[in-house]
């Protein structure tokens, strides 16, 4: 079953699609990862089913399976303080933004488990939401409450943080590994300081700048607009920093477990909008490791893509296919965050072809970063599951 989201296109990207005339060209990029190999640690990822259209109450017991299933919360000690980082790049409802019963199902985990504060806490996209010196335009919190997610996050008992209303000083320089392609340090938000551990709730999405968005691409959501401009504006390291923007001691030393709802995936153009494909069997997937989790997470879009619509593939509704678009669209993200003048000197930001997890330069980076490609082992939270695809997310990420 497959369900069709009439797309609203950004603005600038409509223009600039309408203006080129040019075609996707043959990715550059190499579709293995030569050189690296597989000496990372065995990560886990935890599978758990779902049905077409489960219910809100079936999809917590699937995550509630899939997190105990992948970790016995040894890590969290009673009165512990937990935030959970979803997708708030918009108000848009799932997928564009996390499921709100996922967030509510790991609300109440925590709070079971002994954690004695939990935090939602997210900041949205430049288009919706930007900080200055000066104050701030937009609101994350109507955007969270838009979505679904404040409700069910206050429902289970979480509180809501939003570092923008708190205004620039709500935010600490942290840095990256060394040897990044980070310029200056990266602005995290405070309360990173008064938690003891991170969970971060993504989604499996189609990125118009990025090509996915996935767990390590939610990073941007923690950060002050000074490292959002940096981030655009030097775009031919993009994909590399955002890689290595995960390695900030801040999340390194906190983030315990990852955890994607996928009964449906934005396959096309993202992340606000664009052409939902609702697999047969859904999945929801966790793992401690950031990495282990992305790999499948970009597997299972890459899967859904499979089933988009030739007439969907086209630059107009799914941007990324264009070269030209990409980069024109990057600069005009640019000018939300820095001004013309920064748009005129950023880089060109060059696409990812994304036919296989192993042309992603984000995953590439950050095979580098943990030492190669981890070997993953596949649990089962259930019987729900078909073997024959697992069989097809484990040849998807193995060497």
């Amino acid at each position: 079953m497959r369900k069709h989201y009439r797309m609203t296109r950004r603005k600038f990207v409509k223009l600039a699609a309408m203006a080129s005339a040019a075609v996707a060209t043959p990715g550059a990029l190499a579709r293995a990862a030569e050189g690296l190999v597989k000496t990372a640690p065995e990560a886990k990822v935890c599978l758990a089913g779902l049905s077409s259209g489960a219910t809100g109450s079936e999809i917590m017991t699937a995550v509630r399976q899939a997190a105990e299933s992948i970790t016995d919360f040894s890590w969290l000690s009673r009165g512990d303080g937990v935030l959970i980082k979803p997708s708030v790049n918009s108000g848009n409802p799932y997928p564009a933004t996390t499921h709100p019963a996922g967030v509510k199902a790991m609300v109440a985990l925590l709070k079971e488990k002994g954690a004695k504060r939990v935090v939602v806490s997210d900041m949205s996209g430049i288009e919706h939401v930007k900080l200055s010196p000066e104050g701030v335009r937009g609101s994350t919190r109507e955007l969270t409450a838009s979505s679904g997610i404040a409700r069910a996050a206050l429902e289970a008992g979480a509180e809501l943080y939003f570092p923008e209303e708190e205004g620039w000083n709500a935010f600490f320089e942290d840095g990256p590994v060394s040897g990044s392609h980070w310029t200056a340090g990266i602005m995290m938000p405070k309360i990173l300081k008064k938690v003891d551990h991170v969970v971060l709730l993504p989604r499996c999405s189609r990125h118009a700048l990025a090509g996915s968005t996935l767990g390590m691409k939610a990073v941007v959501g923690y950060w002050r607009t000074d490292s959002r401009l940096e981030y655009h504006h030097d775009a031919a390291t993009f994909h590399e920093k955002t890689a290595e923007a995960n390695t900030v001691s801040s999340l390194k030393e906190k983030l315990r477990l990852t955890l994607t709802v996928a009964d449906k995936v934005l396959a096309t153009y993202g992340p606000d909008k664009g052409y939902v494909i609702t697999p047969e069997t859904g999945v929801v997937f966790a793992s401690e490791s950031l990495l282990a989790h992305d790999m499948v997470s970009l597997a299972w879009l890459l899967e859904a893509r499979r089933n988009v619509p030739e007439g969907q593939k086209t630059m107009r509704n799914d941007p990324y296919t264009s070269r030209f678009v990409v980069n024109m669209a990057n600069r005009w993200v640019v000018r939300l965050l820095g001004g013309v003048a920064k748009a005129a000197s950023a880089d060109s930001l060059q696409r990812n072809d994304l036919e296989s997890i192993w042309d992603d330069r984000v995953l590439r980076r950050a095979f580098e970063l943990s030492g190669g490609i981890p070997a993953l082992q596949f649990i089962m939270a259930d019987l729900t599951v078909p073997g024959e695809l697992t069989q097809r997310l484990s040849a998807m990420t193995s060497r």
